[in-house]
């Protein structure tokens, strides 16, 4: 008997849609990054801490390896360019010569080059073109690259850094022009270099310093885990302790750990904790005394009223107001019996005195006793039996009675305007049930799950006490049953008790 009701909004369409993230992408861009969070402090501070060291490490690491490959090229090229110089200067003697002369020394001069495994010499004339070779494969023009041009062009020492034309390796090269007597440029010595080495030595030194640097997240990570685990470890504990006592555990306490921040707040709500129970205990007594203290003149009082409505003498308006004090007695002594009630229950004098019970029967003698006051409020009742034979249940009678007389009483207190009650009974494989189900305005929906809790009252204007839920709630509870308070489709409330066939 419990329905569901979705409301469904009108979804906005794709055309409207696309163009208001037309016109605010950025914007909403940036709202929804600053309202981005993680759900658990644990997640947060590891992602936090060790996001920050990650992003050091991998900062720290780029600008090792680019310096490190910084350092290796510039030590590179000033070898490079440091040999050229020398070479040049010692054929400065065979430039001025014959070009026989010329073309042997530097012949000889690449045939006993002693670097010829790191390096490569060539000799290259004005057009560009290689005449001389320590490696006797390259041949014909250079191209790709700009230092021999430049050497020739302006008579000074280039270096050029890229990939071989032919073998697609990654070089470097220091262009040094031969010059004469004349200052005329008359050719390039140029030596080349394979970046290999350079390469694979950062890219040991970056494997490593990554390594390093991954051991140091690594390290962060699990020492950051370590931390926030003696941090969210004491708070869970906290956190349901709290639930423990909003839930009426009063006086419970958990164990101090540590005589830091979160020992404080551990000490706070142990004291918490305390006070409360001494609060509610002091509340407890404070009720039980007052209803006792008003249970006696409550007796007399409606003794007398209900003596003085059979005296035919007292007639009109003393009639009538005696009538009203019959009336406002009988209200104050059962709002007298919850609290008493009430009391048994906070105090653990509630009991129960299990025996066999006729369900329908109990049901059917409720609405009975309720008959006279339906037909003052003008309120029809419609009793739906079950068709199947229902065995009897274990159970306390008296406190099952007063479980439905209740329910009924609110359906007729708050319902009543709708003019009408449903009582239902029937049953499944394990239990049995009955609901009730007026058609008045209903319980606001944002104060449904407080209507069991004691003392709560709600925004409806009828008087009461507050309670009567809450000790029918504990009494089906403790018959291991379920009190389910529902707003029924088309208004209204629907209150089904439902109890097992065995204990």
């Amino acid at each position: 008997m419990n329905d569901h009701q979705a409301d469904l909004n009108s979804p906005e369409s794709a055309a409207a849609a696309d163009e208001r993230n037309r016109k605010g992408g950025p914007r909403q861009s940036l709202s929804r990054l600053k309202s981005f969070h993680f759900h658990s402090i644990r997640t947060r501070g590891i992602a936090v801490s060790t996001g920050l060291v990650l992003i050091t490490v991998i900062v720290a690491v780029s600008a090792y390896t680019l310096s490190l490959q910084a350092y290796y090229l510039s030590a590179a090229r000033a070898a490079l360019q440091a040999k050229a110089e020398t070479a040049s200067s010692f054929f400065a003697d065979y430039i001025n010569r014959t070009y026989a002369e010329y073309y042997q020394s530097a012949y000889n001069y690449a045939e006993s080059f002693e670097d010829r495994d790191s390096l490569e010499l060539q000799f290259i004339d004005t057009n560009g073109r290689i005449e001389i070779s320590s490696t006797s494969l390259s041949t014909g023009i250079v191209h790709g690259s700009d230092d021999v041009q430049s050497a020739l062009s302006y008579g000074r020492i280039s270096v050029w850094q890229g990939r071989h034309t032919s073998t697609g390796e990654k070089i470097m090269a220091v262009s040094s022009p031969l010059i004469s007597a004349d200052g005329t440029v008359v050719g390039v010595m140029r030596y080349i270099t394979s970046l290999k080495l350079i390469d694979r030595a950062v890219s040991s030194a970056a494997l490593m310093s990554g390594g390093i640097g991954l051991a140091v997240v690594l390290i962060v990570f699990f020492s950051n885990l370590y931390f926030i685990r003696t941090i969210t470890v004491p708070i869970a504990s906290l956190t349901a302790m709290a639930r423990r006592i909003a839930e009426g555990s009063y006086g419970a306490k958990v164990a101090k750990e540590h005589d830091d921040e979160i020992g404080e707040l551990t000490d706070a709500i142990n004291d918490m904790s305390q006070k409360l129970s001494r609060a509610e205990r002091l509340q407890t007594e404070f009720i039980s005394s007052v209803s006792h203290e008003l249970r006696t003149p409550l007796t007399a009082i409606t003794g007398w009223s209900e003596t003085l409505g059979y005296d035919d003498a007292i007639r009109g308006d003393s009639r009538r107001g005696i009538e009203i004090i019959s009336r406002e007695a009988a209200r104050l002594t059962k709002m007298v019996e919850e609290l008493l009630e009430f009391t048994r229950i906070q105090d653990g004098r509630f009991t129960l005195q299990v025996s066999t019970v006729d369900f329908p029967s109990l049901v059917e003698e409720c609405m009975y006793t309720y008959n006279e006051l339906f037909r003052k409020e003008n309120i029809a009742v419609n009793y739906f039996p079950s068709e199947d034979d229902i065995p009897e249940i274990p159970g306390d009678p008296e406190r099952l009675k007063q479980v439905v007389l209740n329910i009924l009483d609110n359906a007729c207190k708050y319902g009543k305007s709708g003019k009408r009650i449903d009582v239902s009974v029937g049953m499944d494989d394990n239990s049995v049930y009955t609901a009730i189900r007026d058609y008045g305005p209903g319980i606001p929906p944002n104060e449904l799950p407080q209507v069991k809790k004691k003392f709560f009252k709600g925004s409806s204007k009828e008087r009461g006490s507050g309670i009567g839920l809450a000790v029918c709630d504990e009494i089906v509870a403790r018959h291991n049953g379920i009190l389910d308070i529902v707003n029924a489709p088309g208004g209204g409330v629907c209150v089904t008790i439902t109890l097992p066939k065995k204990p």
